[in-house]
């Protein structure tokens, strides 16, 4: 199996095609490292010097690509320019392999590559000095230090910076994405909100309409479609009062800006009012004390969409609606006629329900429904807290 080559970086084949013939030049005009009389030179003449620089230049294409294979053949190629007369630019090309081997190289060759530099500069300064007891020994060890461990050094620092700059850059996305999720959130729980109360306030109204029109029609009787008429009237110009207040808190910079007060168990007399108004046989029995806001407005709109589905679906008979405060809970009891009928008096979007359910769970309460025996019965606990209400 064919083992395919990595593409090397535009910038690497700038570098290697620059360091070639940079590197030819030198050999063109005869500047070498070291002279032709060197005893370390092996292999004397012009032409031997030409091989470790074109290997080194190969190297340089792989520098991104695969730092670990480029450094240790870059290693064997100076190995073999330190035994000819050598070339600079031979040198200056390892010394971009060692820093991109630890720039560009996994992280246990950065952690590795600068100790093992790091050592062999060390070595490299005091084994001379120790064998020829001169000061000039030292200057090997410079030299090692200048032409590996000062790369290393500097890729060092070079990646932890881009490493420091990337885990900012991913903080910053992180939090930009928590910021958005919570904003999404926030709309959807606005949108809930703002559908909770819009249902609540208007379809009490709107059932009320939807059953006495289909009186007015359905009765051949001026007194009963008077009454039917002036039922009708008084609910639509409730209703279209409390839409405009609802329009006015959602348009920006038109409409009634304040929101209208919200209501309160006090107000829970009235609504029973308008219930029997609209023909429902309701008792009211509340003994709930004084309660934080946010229940007082939940138990308030269960107990009014309760009557407005009683007004919709429940059979001829009395509907209860009772309030008891025990044990740090307000339990909210409505009860009303169960039994088989041809069909609701108005019709529902069925998100009565749902409504009332979320609002005892936004208040870590429980909520039911259903039938027991002969009656339909809501029934919904609601945590009172102590104090101020959470926000």
């Amino acid at each position: 199996m064919a083992v395919r080559l990595p593409r090397p970086h535009r910038f690497d084949v700038v570098a290697a095609v620059g360091g070639l013939l940079g590197g030819v030049l030198l050999w063109g005009i005869g500047l070498g490292v070291r002279p032709a009389d060197d005893p370390l030179v092996l292999f004397d003449g012009r032409w031997p010097v030409l091989l470790p620089l074109l290997v080194m230049a190969g190297c340089e294409l792989l520098r991104r690509a695969a730092p670990r294979t480029a450094l240790l053949t870059g290693t064997a190629a100076l190995a073999l320019d330190t035994v000819t007369r050598g070339s600079v630019v031979t040198l200056i090309m390892f010394t971009d392999l060692v820093y991109a081997a630890v720039l560009y190289g996994t992280p246990a060759a950065a952690r590795r590559v600068p100790w093992i530099v790091g050592l062999l500069t060390v070595a490299a300064t005091v084994v001379p000095f120790a064998i020829w007891r001169v000061p000039e020994a030292l200057l090997i060890g410079v030299a090692v230090g200048v032409v590996s461990f000062a790369p290393a050094s500097t890729g060092l620092i070079v990646r932890n910076h881009r490493d420091a700059a990337l885990a900012a850059r991913l903080r910053a996305e992180q939090t930009a994405l928590l910021a958005e999720m919570d904003r999404t959130q926030a709309v959807t729980a606005e949108r809930a909100r703002m559908a909770r109360e819009l249902h609540d306030i208007v379809a009490n109204h709107l059932s009320a309409i939807a059953i006495h029109s289909t009186a007015a029609l359905s009765l051949d009787d001026p007194d009963t479609s008077r009454q039917a008429l002036s039922v009708i009237r008084e609910n639509s110009v409730d209703g279209l009062a409390e839409m405009r207040r609802l329009i006015g808190i959602l348009r920006d910079g038109s409409g009634d800006r304040e929101p209208a007060a919200a209501p309160t168990l006090d107000g829970l007399g009235d609504l029973v009012e308008g219930a029997r108004a609209n023909g429902l046989d309701v008792t009211l029995h509340a003994d709930h004390g004084t309660v934080p806001a946010p229940v007082e407005l939940a138990a308030y709109r269960i107990v009014q969409e309760s009557l407005t589905n009683a007004l919709k679906h429940a059979s001829a008979g009395p509907v209860a609606v009772t309030l008891a405060r025990r044990d740090g809970v307000l339990d909210v009891r409505v009860t009303s006629p169960y039994g088989h009928r041809e069909g609701p008096r108005a019709p529902g979007s069925g998100a009565g329900l749902v409504g009332m359910r979320e609002r005892a769970t936004l208040l870590g309460g429980t909520f039911t429904a259903g039938p027991e025996d002969t009656s339909w019965t809501v029934r919904a606990s609601l945590p009172i807290t102590e104090g101020d209400p959470p926000e």
